[in-house]
């Protein structure tokens, strides 16, 4: 897990100057054929990415999106008039066999159906009508890291392709930066422990943001769990105060991602309830809010789109969620209970 979050940078800058043509070329054929609105398919750490390309289609393209329920095909045989539809599917592995098994029923009903995935010559690849490899190579240990943030950036220049069709510069520019910034925040080792050592005995956390920061949340969670088995709770800032706020004390860790922009602005009352009750608020985000919390940790979010931080958020709680692991006693490595491909039905 720690020599793949160190890939990160190397990965960033690969889909930038490998993948973004291809991408480009994808986008290009798809907005050709003007789909009407967009659905989101995947499971696990892609179904967070998904979310996070929910916002970019809605936000950045102005579709209609939404995120599937694979089980009312797989399970309960629908099958919906899926014409000028964009079905995305996001799978590290393009293995698990729903994901397979609703593309394959979206393609008949009509759909354009796209896989977004780290093996080009998986099922899911071969089933869909178009293919975007996220060029992150091999990832052996059972909690994605490098696959997330790859998959982050393959959908955001996905969305800019499809936002400016013909473009051979659309979103380039914009995240360019990115593999840098991210080479300089997982050099924090040091920052990172300290808040390792501050949560080690924690019993549960709670995680919440909005907007764009939402997913990074959601995922940083899912890491929390799934490595060192604390119950990690993630809510939209919006949803937290609309009763799991009851739950929150003067012991309970929450770690707020703040982006910096529309969504950290919208997420500005929810701190302050925060504060009002006392919790041990974490932020992660701009040096702004964090000066302002009990602990946290200072994003170079200066010139960087609010679109685009999501990929630098999620950088220190991989490795929050990898050094409280270590702290407990426990192998980030070795996941009690997991697979590195998770076969769903």
């Amino acid at each position: 897990m720690a020599v793949e979050m160190a890939e990160q940078p190397d990965v960033l800058r690969r889909i930038l100057v490998e993948g973004a043509p291809r991408i480009r070329a994808v986008a290009e054929q798809i907005a050709a054929r003007r789909p009407r609105f967009v659905l989101l398919t995947a499971r696990g750490t892609s179904d967070n990415a998904a979310l996070y390309a929910k916002y970019l289609f809605e936000v950045r393209l102005g579709k209609p999106c939404g995120l599937t329920s694979m089980s009312t095909t797989t399970a309960y045989g629908a099958r919906p008039d899926l014409r000028d539809c964009l079905v995305v599917t996001v799978s590290q592995s393009g293995g698990s066999p729903d994901l397979v098994a609703s593309t394959r029923a979206a393609r008949e009903a009509g759909a354009i159906t796209l896989a977004v995935t780290n093996n080009a010559g998986s099922a899911l690849a071969g089933i869909s009508e178009f293919h975007i490899d996220v060029l992150a190579g091999p990832e052996r240990a059972l909690p994605a890291t490098k696959t997330y943030t790859a998959e982050l950036l393959a959908l955001y220049l996905l969305v800019e392709g499809l936002r400016v069709p013909g473009d051979l510069v659309a979103g380039d520019l914009a995240a360019r930066a990115l593999p840098d910034l991210a080479e300089s925040v997982l050099a924090r080792h040091d920052e990172v422990r300290a808040l390792a050592a501050r949560y080690r005995f924690a019993e549960r956390m709670v995680l919440t943001s909005r907007g764009y920061g939402y997913p990074t949340a959601k995922e940083a969670a899912l890491k929390l769990m799934e490595t060192s088995y604390i119950p990690a709770l993630s809510y939209s800032g919006a949803d937290l105060l609309h009763g799991p706020l009851a739950m929150v004390d003067n012991i309970s860790p929450v770690i707020a991602i703040v982006t910096d922009g529309k969504g950290g602005q919208a997420l500005r009352p929810v701190l302050e309830r925060l504060r009002d009750r006392g919790a041990d608020l974490v932020v992660i985000g701009g040096h702004a809010e964090v000066g302002r919390a009990a602990a946290g940790f200072a994003l170079p979010t200066d010139g960087v789109a609010e679109e685009l931080q999501p990929i630098l958020e999620i950088l220190p709680l991989q490795r929050l969620a990898y050094e409280v692991t270590l702290a407990r006693g426990q192998d980030p490595d070795a996941p009690r209970s997991l697979a590195k491909i998770t076969e769903t039905r």
